[in-house]
């Protein structure tokens, strides 16, 4: 309920600080891919940089000096390579020029950096299986009463077994398998297993002119009518958004939460089915500060989410249970496994991964499934900074994050566009087909396209994160 990461001073920071080292790492990772491959084909390596624009630091190393640089703004990198088409080379390193290798070392050099992503998140996920990585099992919550869930016959504490015929048994497992099959056709077939120990099998239909937008960011559960089980949490105010409804009215961080116009609000989920149908009302908030119960007018907030509008008033709890704490433990499942098995695991969930990225940039692509899905570089490093606060107390969130976004990154290198590994790629497969290079007036047509295309896809990823933000 309007959770932001940069509430306070110190959480800002953390953001800032977590996304430098997410993507500065990831980088490095990428572009070491380009450096490494280049080197061990023969081809000579100029400078290999982390960041863009006025260098904060450089070193020349090496009995070939290559210039190694940290760049000021921490968005990219690049590995620079000797190319006669960039200057002028000298006869005697003419043949180690990048531009008169075989075009199969070429390809090799171009895909070395999305193979290093995904290699690093094979590596991550190994050592998170190895380690134990723990999950919640996806077992059924609160569900809206008139919603397409309720409407399947699915029920609270259904525990959901297989999605799409493709058994699931953590909760991202079943998200990416009722998202898949959101896009595919708007069917999503699970069997569950009842409270009583019965399985049975629930069918949502979700319609064509809703599927589309259930695909934006927080909209999935909502518009499908139910949620994950958790534990009921204290309504207690431990995150409060800047110019919201709740910082309008006096609340304060450290308030009780006890009622909403006389209704007696038991728990922080009870807070939200009390606030959500309500956008734009003006109510009570009865809270308790130190001693004293203060009651306060609210003009609810309103939001956008899965077509629908909905109320907030930016505020977030603690995460302090009232009660079920058996229960929670019932629902939670460490994945751990020996090396071997760790390995093959951490395989197919790059690999599984990989795909699903794949699909969903093809159907944003097709208009299946909404832009406002691409995250930018302040959301990013939002999540980054929630996932470095996460790993205060569990390290692997931190870790499974940049897995994330490091398979991420490497697809999005894969794509089609010129001025990226995978556009590259495809100029040396042209010129394996005509068999003679590309012209340079093509390439640099192709480079301008590459350029203007990349630019617009950061504005809209960005303006769907300042839009996402503001929200």
């Amino acid at each position: 309920m309007g959770m932001i990461s940069w509430d306070t001073p110190i959480n800002f920071l953390i953001a800032i600080a977590a996304f430098v080292v997410t993507i500065g790492t990831l980088v490095a990772v990428h572009e070491f891919g380009h450096f490494w491959v280049a080197r061990r084909l023969g081809i000579r390596v100029l400078r290999f940089s982390i960041g863009f624009g006025r260098p904060l630091w450089r070193r020349t190393r090496g009995k070939e000096p290559v210039e190694y640089v940290i760049g000021a703004i921490p968005l990219g990198g690049y590995v620079k390579m000797l190319d006669e088409r960039e200057g002028n080379v000298a006869p005697a390193d003419a043949a180690r020029a990048f531009n008169r290798a075989p075009v199969w070392k070429r390809i090799a050099v171009l895909l070395a950096g999305p193979a290093f992503n995904l290699a690093f998140a094979a590596v991550a996920y190994w050592v998170l299986f190895l380690a134990g990585m723990p999950t919640l099992k996806p077992v059924i919550g609160d569900i809206a009463p008139q919603s397409i869930a309720a409407e399947a016959g699915l029920r609270q504490e259904d525990m959901i077994l297989t999605v799409g015929g493709r058994a699931v048994e953590t909760r991202e497992a079943a998200l990416i398998g009722i998202l898949q099959d959101l896009v595919e056709d708007g069917v999503i077939d699970m069997r569950v297993r009842g409270i009583d120990g019965a399985a049975r099998d629930v069918t949502l239909h979700v319609g064509a002119d809703r599927r589309r937008a259930l695909t934006e960011p927080e909209a999935l559960m909502p518009g499908l009518g139910f949620d994950f089980w958790r534990p009921r949490l204290k309504a207690d105010v431990a995150r409060l958004t800047p110019d919201s409804a709740a910082a309008a009215a006096g609340v304060e961080i450290g308030d009780e939460i006890l009622a909403v116009d006389g209704t007696e609000v038991a728990d922080f989920d009870q807070l939200v089915r009390l606030v959500e149908p309500n956008p734009g009302r003006t109510v009570t908030l009865t809270v308790r500060r130190g001693g004293a119960v203060l009651d306060l007018p609210v003009t609810i907030g309103a939001d956008e989410v899965a077509g629908r509008t909905v109320g907030r008033i930016g505020v977030g709890p603690s995460g302090t249970p009232i009660d079920n704490g058996r229960k929670l433990e019932e629902i939670r499942a460490v994945e751990r496994y020996g090396p071997l098995a760790a390995l093959a695991q951490s395989g197919a969930k790059t690999w599984e991964t990989s795909v699903f990225t794949l699909r969903m940039i093809g159907r944003v692509v097709t208009g299946d499934v909404s832009f406002k899905s691409f995250a930018g570089p302040i959301t990013i490093a939002e999540y980054s900074g929630m996932a470095a606060r996460a790993a205060q107390q569990e390290w692997w969130v931190f870790l499974n994050w940049m897995a994330l976004i490091s398979i991420s990154l490497g697809i999005i290198n894969l794509m089609p566009i010129p001025i990226l590994d995978g556009g590259q790629v495809l100029f040396q497969l042209a010129e394996l087909v005509k068999g003679r290079p590309v012209s340079e007036r093509t390439l640099l047509i192709g480079q301008q396209i590459g350029f203007a295309a990349v630019i617009v896809l950061m504005t809209l990823v960005l303006y769907n994160d300042i839009a996402r933000h503001l929200n």
